[in-house]
């Protein structure tokens, strides 16, 4: 078996029984991240010292009978805005180059305290605010399915660590869609927890009020694990997940608008699938969802620019044109339309938590588009300005409704379809989540 691209659970497992030692899974991915020949665009920079004596201790710990969980040494990627201790933090971005936090993250020291491996720090979108992945000022991961396709963003490198046998999971962040576009675009499972959930702090921001860390990996059970870590509980008990009885409402309307062929051909195959398996299938267009939509342009971009005007007037060169340019266009919205804008939205919310009240999950295809070449999202701008709105316009719904969403491979080649559960029922959703897997295996 190669046990790099065995999911995390099962490697954790495989530890327990004495099949595999920490130090030499550590040691192989450090080798493989090495020799790859994309290597340095899916990692900003390994951390070889720290990994060793991770995967020294965890080895330890196994021998002794004392593991911590789990996932007591397995080793996983984290994305490049969350803090690590005396290692260079950049977020993809030039304006923060050499910037090194003297300590990690609380969600990474909490992965450290359960056993986990830190391998290093993946290549992701600059400050983390477009959804394609590609990062001309950085480095762009190329796409695990088609290295000329963008690999889907900001947790470009993240997803593609996992894609490609480089780490067993991922730790990335999501404010509009950026752990579960590279999930879809790369063929695995993507988690967006709710936001709040988990904590913050020693995140680089980009919009704190959507912004939230989550998991990349191969399977549910790898998300719902990695979720327990960073939310210190107890994981949910997926064991004998059933689909059948799971009441799943498709949402139509804006999410197929301008969609490809391909995503809603493999979303509704998913959905037939489901349907046999048990599934019970309601069809609705909630007209609270376009509202919540048409608030996009004046939240999102007002927090983002509000935080980052300082270090990008100072040094606008420094940025990739068309990032600029959407970091720009918060610069004109008034306080008092993003005021009222909180205040529609917080009461769209509170209509749309009414109205799926007694669904398991809402479905919808991941993105609406398939990954675009990256050569063409370089050189035309509008092009790339078109097709970064169209990569997050699914995902963004749940970034806007406040709710948990997990993105699982539908079988079709970079084609994802989402679950989005209720707010703040992040372990029913993981449940709703593995019984679809099953059924979509």
């Amino acid at each position: 078996m190669d046990w790099l691209k065995a999911s995390a659970a099962e490697q954790g497992r495989a530890i327990l029984a004495g099949l595999i030692s920490p130090l030499e899974q550590a040691e192989a991915y450090l080798d493989a991240a090495t020799r790859h020949p994309y290597g340095e665009r899916i990692y900003a920079r390994l951390t070889p010292s720290r990994a060793r004596a991770e995967a020294v201790a965890a080895h330890d710990r196994a021998r002794a009978g004392l593991r911590r969980g789990l996932l007591d040494g397995v080793a996983i990627s984290w994305k490049d805005n969350i803090d690590t201790a005396a290692i260079p933090t950049e977020a993809g971005s030039r304006l923060l180059q050499g910037r090194t936090p003297q300590s990690d993250a609380p969600i990474l020291s909490a992965a450290v305290l359960h056993g986990l491996v830190c391998l290093g720090k993946t290549h992701m979108t600059e400050l983390a605010f477009s959804g394609l992945g590609v990062n001309p000022m950085t480095a762009t991961p190329p796409n695990s399915i088609d290295q000329d396709l963008a690999p889907g963003g900001s947790s470009s490198g993240a997803a593609v660590s996992v894609a490609t046998g480089l780490a067993a999971a991922a730790i990335g962040t999501d404010t509009g869609g950026s752990l579960r576009v590279p999930a879809a675009w790369n063929g695995v499972v993507g988690f967006k927890p709710t936001t709040g959930a988990i904590n913050g702090k020693g995140v680089v921001p980009l919009c704190p009020r959507f912004d939230v860390a989550g998991p990349i990996a191969r399977t549910v059970e790898d998300c719902a694990e990695l979720f327990a870590v960073l939310h210190s509980e107890p994981a949910a008990d997926l064991a004998g997940m059933d689909t059948r009885g799971l009441r799943l409402m498709v949402l139509d309307g804006v999410p197929f608008d301008e969609a490809r062929a391909e995503p809603v051909a493999a979303f509704e195959d998913a959905v037939s699938r489901l349907a046999r398996a048990g599934a019970r299938i309601t069809h609705a267009a909630p007209p609270c969802v376009a509202e919540a939509m048409t608030l996009a342009g004046l939240l999102f971009s007002p927090e983002a620019y509000g935080i980052w005007r300082a270090q990008i007037e100072a040094a606008p060169e420094l940025m990739h044109p068309p990032i600029l340019e959407r970091f720009r266009g918060g610069q004109n919205v008034l306080a008092a339309d993003y005021v009222a804008a909180w205040t529609e939205l917080d009461r769209l919310r509170e209509t749309w938590r009414e109205l799926v009240a007694g669904f398991d999950a809402v479905i919808l295809p991941t993105v609406p588009i398939m990954p675009p070449p990256v050569e063409r999202l370089l050189h035309d701008e509008a092009f790339f300005t078109r097709e970064n709105l169209l990569t997050l316009r699914n995902t963004r719904i749940a970034n806007l409704l406040g709710l948990p969403a997990i993105s699982l491979p539908t079988g079709h080649p970079a084609c994802g379809i989402m679950l989005m559960g209720r707010a703040g029922d992040d372990r029913a959703l993981l449940t709703a989540a593995a019984a679809a897997e099953a059924a979509l295996r």
